[in-house]
């Protein structure tokens, strides 16, 4: 994951600056690089919590509340995967097979070797084509992005 590329590393910088001060700003610039997984692990955290909250109110019925939930966790943190797979599956059990099949793709861009993610996909592919594309009046997912 990419967590630390928020912060420049502090060696690049430390090389460009005066070496009267450059122990200095190594030592505040040390800190920050520190302080960017905490913060990353933070929002992981905010974001695992939305996500478990969606999965509750989905297991009993409360689909647009989950989907509410699961696009803040996406929000919060845009490298967790779990959350967009959630977000297919839920997109999908609305009809709504264009958001369901870009939030899958985002997952497996993701993590690209999760298989429940891959699955989820494969089986929404599956059933998408069997069907001819059409649920709930939605257009087939692979035509949505260019035909409106």
């Amino acid at each position: 994951m990419a967590h630390g590329l928020l912060f420049p590393h502090p060696v690049a910088i430390v090389k460009t600056l005066n070496m009267k001060w450059g122990w200095t700003i190594c030592a505040v610039l040390v800190g920050a690089s520190v302080a960017a997984p905490a913060f990353a692990a933070d929002a992981r955290s905010n974001a695992k919590a939305e996500v478990d909250f969606g999965m509750n109110v989905a297991q009993r019925g409360l689909w647009r509340e989950a989907i509410y939930r699961w696009e803040r966790a996406v929000e919060i943190d845009p490298t967790y995967a779990a959350a967009y797979n959630d977000l297919g599956v839920a997109y999908e059990h609305e009809g709504n097979l264009a958001k369901a099949k870009d939030a899958y793709e985002k997952a497996l861009k993701i993590e690209p070797n999760n298989t429940q993610i891959r699955q989820n996909y494969e089986l929404f592919k599956e059933i998408n084509d069997r069907a001819g594309g059409e649920k709930n009046g939605d257009k087939k997912a692979d035509d949505s992005a260019t035909h409106p």
